[in-house]
């Protein structure tokens, strides 16, 4: 099973699989975790310790974010998003359709697509299935997401129903908008199309086929982690990867925690993104292979060990967790930057080791044995 964007390297008894996506800047080895750097920045991170430390091999963009600043203007006169923040690896955005829905004050939806007011300013824009094409060309990801509308949970059956529906017409749009409109850094740019239909199985079925139709390069599901129970998660999940593609890389949007990852990339997920590692970071909590610390606990005031002697970070081995502790006590920048650091390694050793265990063939036994110890509160 073999295209020149995504390659199986190996499968398992269940849905797991170890592959690799080719992009333009590089490949990246799946199950994969992708940093959000939502406005061109992963929150309190450098660049270089992104790449060298923390080792991701794909970041996050956003659209809606980049569009309002610093604006296409300045991005196209950058050369692009890869050049704007100096990142030589792969880049995925979203569409800005989450954001719309989410962020901006007020909104006005219709077939053509969505007025909104600028959480920023206040300034009325509109975004269309066509204009977060353009955007998403002149930002220049290796991958860039069709425009699609979230809809809220809990959701009412016809309304997911309607929304999932005009999802489907906006992704026409986007297709046709980019087969006519070529790249403009000379890189490739896949799209990917994205799966809706709330927590009903029946509409779910119905938009992965549609979107499993249009033979996209890869396929992501959406509007799932919008607060729905977990199991209804693992469920919606395990229903969609069961309808898309098998030789097409599959993207959870949003997701999670470490235990939701490698549920997940036991139901066939390929690729996955969440801004829990570093928000929680920012909030003193830590995910670790022992489990979860809370960095503002008195129990590490005086803990002079190791912030985690199983950690891929050098902070991990650099700093203890008493001066973490006392960091964050401190209300210091420097505990936010050192405990995000630490927990988007710790995101990708998670992913980097899942891999292993799907090459070595035991995957299911070590998530098993694994998923108890990383929910223990340490």
């Amino acid at each position: 099973m073999t295209s020149s964007f995504f390659e199986i390297n190996k499968t398992t008894t269940g849905k797991a699989r170890a592959g690799t996506i080719t992009t333009d800047h590089g490949t990246i080895e799946t199950p994969i975790f992708m940093p959000v750097g939502t406005v061109a920045s992963v929150k309190t991170v450098h660049q270089r310790e992104l790449k060298d430390d923390i080792k991701a091999q794909i970041i996050l963009g956003n659209t809606y974010h980049l569009n309002l600043r610093p604006k296409m203007d300045i991005m196209q006169a950058a050369g692009g998003l890869h050049k704007f923040m100096n990142w030589d690896l792969p880049i995925l955005t979203d569409s800005g359709g989450y954001q719309v829905f989410s962020l901006s004050k007020s909104r006005k939806l219709n077939e053509e697509g969505v007025k909104f007011k600028s959480h920023i300013d206040g300034s009325t824009h509109f975004i269309s299935p066509e204009i977060s094409m353009q955007i998403q060309r002149q930002i220049g990801a290796d991958i860039f997401m069709a425009f699609d509308e979230c809809t809220p949970y809990p959701c009412e059956y016809n309304l997911a129903k309607k929304s999932m529906e005009m999802t489907h017409r906006w992704l026409k749009r986007c297709i046709k908008w980019t087969d006519e409109n070529t790249e403009i850094y000379g890189h490739q740019q896949k799209l990917f199309p994205i799966v809706q239909g709330s927590t009903y199985s029946d509409l779910r079925k119905k938009s992965a086929e549609f979107i499993s139709e249009q033979n996209a390069a890869g396929n992501a599901i959406g509007g799932l982690s919008v607060g729905e129970p977990e199991d209804e998660m693992y469920r919606i999940t395990d229903e969609v990867t069961d309808n898309l593609p098998k030789d097409k890389p599959r993207y959870l949007m949003g997701v999670g925690t470490p235990w939701n990852i490698l549920e997940t990339i036991g139901l066939g997920i390929d690729m996955m993104d969440c801004v829990m590692p570093t928000r929680n970071a920012r909030n003193a909590m830590l995910f670790t292979w022992q489990g979860v610390m809370n960095m503002k606990n008195k129990k590490w005031e005086s803990d002079f060990s190791a912030l985690d002697e199983f950690g891929s970070s050098y902070v991990d081995s650099e700093y203890s967790k008493a001066y973490v502790r006392h960091l964050f006590a401190s209300k210091e920048y420097l505990a936010k930057q050192i405990a995000s650091i630490h927990n988007l390694a710790f995101y990708l050793d998670l992913v980097r080791v899942a891999r292993q265990h799907i090459m070595a063939g035991d995957f299911y036994e070590w998530k098993e044995s694994v998923v108890p110890v990383l929910k223990q509160r340490l």
